[in-house]
């Protein structure tokens, strides 16, 4: 029977996959890329992992599995919460096949439920005891020293430290991974690394610069886990599918952009007070942002303090592109891209999507923020999610005679044909 392996490197562009498989910093990928096809892959819009991976474990876009930001905002209010794994509308294509996997570490599915097989969930999980099942494997894990995720507090006081706990969650991981390949009998296995997007947020820079003091400590990151892959190729059969891929990728980042601070400077939105809190929002506003660049028209029975009604729409989104695509700082164009919802989203789920979202161009850094008091600045991170450069690995050339550009809705597809033709 043929066994199907998933492994996600996340946020990880096609150009360094690329460019370590060239240089010897990941020989074991540069074999699969010999011997496979790898490809491009455009993320979802937004570009953010809890999204994206939504679209690769359904194959569907967010109208139709529900998810569309980091945040969202609990329904007729202005207060912020988490989607979570009971919010996704679409199944997960280990729910559509008939087959015992095992899935380790895909961001925005917590809490777990019961399925068959093995489910250890990713960011943003809070606690071991909603993040297992089954729950009899908690101590198992325990034992490893396994961590839900990173530490990235820590960047914030000390590189070295962040860097040290980072190497600590990848070593655990290694350790759960093999535990269950080789205590538990699987038909699909799907590991992700989520260290390589935190690792690439805070020192990206240090990819760049060979002459950062970091450099080094980015690529042995690297080569760790390109060890695990080639163990995992080792594993397999002549038959068996293996797939690696990243759900979006990366770039350097040369400035944050506040999207709720431009929306407050030019009117759209408006506080009850001088306090700009989202219970604070004025019955005058005309729009807000949630992150990382989605914009929401505040409509009348939707919202709590909804001013627009449906006839008022066309002009307000006119007005809002314009401002976009004009928006400058320090003399360069910040937005590359303005989509309506009804442009990119199709689904059942198409009224709880944001009426704009926005792309932005090279190194702009789109955020939402309510709180930020400049248009602009420089923070903590030096790399920034991409749209349009993440990649697909797989071991045999199913795609190569596609003219057809991949996405991130069609893994789910891949998965489930290969698993039913085993």
């Amino acid at each position: 029977m043929r066994k199907i392996v998933i492994i996600g490197l996340d946020g990880v562009p096609f150009e360094l996959i690329k460019d370590f498989s060239d240089k010897g910093v990941m020989p074991n990928t540069s074999q699969i890329i010999q011997e496979g096809d790898l490809k491009y892959m455009s993320s979802s819009l937004p570009e953010v992992s809890s999204v994206a991976w939504s679209s690769i474990i359904t194959g569907k876009n967010p109208a139709e599995h529900g998810i569309f930001g980091f945040t969202e905002l609990y329904p007729y209010s202005y207060n912020l919460r988490f989607p979570s794994f009971a919010d996704l509308k679409a199944k997960p294509f280990w729910e559509e096949v008939q087959k015992d996997s095992i899935i380790i570490n895909v961001p925005a599915t917590y809490p777990v439920k019961e399925m068959r097989g093995v489910h250890i969930s990713g960011f943003i999980s809070i606690d071991l005891e909603r993040s297992v099942y089954p729950k009899e494997l908690i101590p198992k894990l325990k034992e490893f020293g396994y961590r839900l995720d990173v530490d990235s507090e820590k960047a914030h006081t000390s590189l070295e430290l962040f860097l040290e706990d980072l190497d600590k969650t990848l070593s655990a991981r290694i350790k759960a991974y093999r535990y269950f390949w080789e205590s538990y009998k699987w038909g699909i296995f799907m590991l992700v690394f989520t260290g390589t997007d935190r690792l690439m947020h805070f020192l990206w820079s240090a990819y760049e610069d060979k002459n950062n003091k970091y450099h080094q400590h980015f690529l042995n990151h690297f080569r760790k886990i390109d060890e695990v892959i080639g163990e995992i190729n080792n594993r397999l059969n002549r038959d068996d599918l293996l797939i690696l891929l990243s759900d979006h990728g990366f770039e350097m980042l040369d400035k944050d952009v506040y999207i709720n601070y431009l929306l407050r400077e030019k009117g759209f939105l408006q506080f009850e007070d001088t306090q700009p809190e989202w219970r604070n929002i004025s019955s005058e506003s005309l729009a807000f942002a949630l992150d990382p660049a989605r914009i929401y028209l505040n409509l009348k029975g939707k919202y709590p303090k909804g001013r627009l009604g449906r006839e008022d729409k066309e002009i307000v989104l006119q007005d809002l592109e314009g401002l976009f695509s004009s928006l400058e700082v320090e003399g360069k164009k910040v937005i590359k891209s303005i989509y309506r919802k009804e442009e990119i989203y199709k689904g059942p789920f198409l009224e709880s999507a944001p009426d704009l979202v926005l792309v932005g161009e090279k190194g702009f850094n789109l955020k939402a923020n309510i709180k930020a008091k400049n248009l602009s600045d420089k923070g903590i991170f030096t790399g920034k999610h991409t749209q349009d450069n993440a990649f697909l690995l797989i071991n045999r050339d199913l795609l190569k005679n596609s003219s057809k550009k991949t996405s991130v809705f069609d893994v789910a597809k891949i998965v489930i044909e290969n698993s039913e033709n085993s």
